[in-house]
């Protein structure tokens, strides 16, 4: 059954809510052994929980859906855990795993901007839009959002992977990089490779894109294919990297990437 988030800043009143509780980045969920439940309650304290602040999020099938800022010594309430967003791909609905990572990314930002950038004063919510605003000198200040292109490279019937000094044990994946000021995204997709890589390439087409909540980046992704030039890797990042044929392939990242989806494509 599908389900349609409608994201809004004014509030339903009355009945009850979808709670995302967040403490740091983890979301608290009731506890069903082999999945999870985002939790409902017209009052957060009938789940036990007393929020630092909360934000309205929107409706999901016409229920509303609100935030919870927990303190970070906050304990689950029993039948309930706290698991991270990783842990929690899989263990509900994939929508609403990107609701509850939308939740997360909205909590860090509200939390992290309590005060004014620019001349320290408290900052207070901006009516009908998603944003604190100064009420001293006027700064607004909205979501923080980092985009990042990620790119599927191939050459003939093999396909570029490389493993990232940050990389756990010995997992490759395609090449990526945040989005600088002043250039498009296909500028940064060339530049991304030739810096990381070393080489050229041509034919660069966007494929898909995916919120990733770690902690606020939105992945762009795309294919393209090898121009000229070998490979010469940037040590400060890449450990190594190398052109894989589809029966010689090495550990890849999880389906829960959009990494993951490019690679599964070209497969």
């Amino acid at each position: 059954m599908s389900t349609r988030f409608v994201p809004s800043t004014a509030p339903v009143l009355g009945g009850d809510a979808l709670w995302i509780a967040i403490r740091g980045m983890d979301v608290l969920v009731r506890d069903h052994g082999d999945r999870d439940e985002l939790p409902t309650a017209s009052e957060p304290s009938e789940l036990g929980i007393a929020p630092v602040r909360s934000l309205y999020l929107g409706e999901l099938d016409g229920v509303p859906t609100r935030s919870a800022e927990l303190p970070d010594d906050h304990v689950a309430p029993d039948g309930m855990a706290f698991r991270s967003l990783r842990d929690l791909y899989g263990r509900i609905d994939e929508q609403l795993w990107t609701l509850a990572g939308r939740a997360a990314q909205l909590v860090e930002w509200d939390r992290t901007h309590i005060h004014c950038g620019r001349c320290g004063t408290p900052t207070e919510h901006a009516p009908g839009e998603r944003a604190r605003r100064c009420p001293v000198c006027g700064l607004s200040a909205f979501p923080r959002l980092s985009p990042a292109v990620i790119m599927r490279v191939t050459r003939g019937d093999e396909i570029l992977l490389a493993r990232a000094l940050r990389f756990p044990g010995s997992m490759y994946s395609v090449l990526a990089g945040f989005v600088e000021p002043g250039e498009t995204l296909e500028e940064c997709v060339a530049r991304e490779v030739g810096e990381e890589v070393g080489i050229e390439v041509t034919d660069i087409r966007y494929f898909s894109s995916q919120p990733w909540p770690f902690p606020h980046s939105l992945m762009i992704g795309f294919t393209a294919t090898w121009v000229s030039g070998d490979l010469r890797l940037e040590e400060a990042e890449i450990a190594d990297a190398q052109w894989f044929t589809r029966d010689n392939l090495p550990e890849l990242p999880g389906r829960l990437s959009i990494a993951r989806k490019l690679i599964d494509d070209w497969l």
